[in-house]
């Protein structure tokens, strides 16, 4: 089995985060969202993974390499414009060939990995086999109805949804989904929708399965979800100190502190994770805080509850190199 992530998009409704980088490598607790779809794919035995880029090629190729630092072999996969997750199919046909293979939208985030759903993959030998979650607002997804515990039918993102079963973003597929992706037509959004390829197979009546997912997941396209992403990773870290930590600072909770960073005269309530070469000085750093690789953070002749009240409103993520100082 090969693995499909799709790495294209612009990441429009996270800017300004994503004018100056790729919305898949916005870190979540200090890792791109990225490189958990590939860790979630390697712990579950897809070693040959081909990532579909478009106009942030660049950015996730120097991210991401060759695949080595993940232990598997990486192929990019350039998408001449985002026009839909079946047209992304059709672009990595030559890479895929006759195998199956699951393809993993690059902005999802999912505890708990796909180990299961994989292996019912090869279990019960599908022509598809979808992803689903129960969601409270079906109508902003790709809805799944099922019936005798099979799919019979898809909508994008119905007016009156009949099921309030979306899909994740994560998909295994055998060679039909390439003739049943070359039979649709563009949707009112100018886009070839996966929806619609699926629906293709159901009708040629071939089997689609559906698996429910058991952990928890979040389409990380919008600020909010991003930092409830990382909330649920923060909650699970184990203490490493491995910084300088001075006389005069004092850490409670869990706690990451990455070589090189420097604490002074400060307070860090975890969880937390501190990013490499960091310094913090004369602050309060609040629980459910990232701080990036290389920041300083100066909080001077203020008491360290107003520098409580600007991390914690923030719920802090910063940037390579990031500064931020009140005077």
């Amino acid at each position: 089995m090969k693995g499909l992530i799709l790495s294209g998009g612009k990441g429009t409704r996270l800017r300004p985060l994503t004018h100056t980088s790729a919305k898949q490598l916005i870190p979540i607790a200090n890792k791109p969202i990225l490189f958990y779809a590939l860790e979630n794919l390697v712990e579950a035995g897809i070693k040959d993974i081909g990532i579909i880029v478009g106009d942030t090629k660049k950015e996730i190729m120097e991210a991401v390499g060759n695949g080595k630092a993940f232990n598997c072999k990486i192929t990019y996969i350039e998408q001449e414009s985002p026009l839909g997750l079946a047209h992304a199919v059709l672009t990595a046909e030559d890479f895929i060939k006759e195998e199956p293979f699951t393809m993993f939208l690059g902005d999802n985030f999912i505890k708990g990995g796909i180990t299961d759903f994989v292996k019912e993959f090869y279990r019960e030998k599908p022509n598809a086999l979808i992803l689903l979650t129960e969601v409270p607002n079906p109508w902003d997804f790709g809805v799944a109805e099922l019936k005798n515990k099979t799919v019979v039918k898809l909508v994008e993102k119905p007016k009156n949804p009949k099921s309030n079963l979306a899909l994740v973003g994560v998909y295994i597929f055998d060679s039909h989904i390439f003739k049943a992706s070359k039979k649709i037509k563009p949707s009112f959004r100018g886009e070839l929708e996966i929806t619609d390829a699926i629906q293709g197979l159901i009708d040629q009546g071939l089997k689609v399965n559906p698996h429910l997912i058991k952990g928890w997941w979040k389409d990380t396209g919008k600020l909010e979800d991003i930092l409830e992403a990382n909330r649920i990773v923060l909650e699970t870290i184990e203490n490493k100190i491995h910084g300088n930590i001075d006389n005069l600072s004092q850490i409670t909770g869990k706690a990451i502190i990455e070589k090189g960073v420097k604490i002074k005269n400060s307070v860090i309530r975890g969880p937390v994770i501190i990013g490499e070469n960091s310094r913090i000085i004369n602050s309060y750093i609040g629980p459910f805080t990232s701080i990036y690789y290389d920041c300083l953070i100066v909080i001077s002749n203020s008491p360290l509850k107003e520098g409580f009240i600007f991390l914690e409103a923030l719920k802090l993520m910063i940037g390579d190199h990031g500064k931020v100082g009140i005077i």
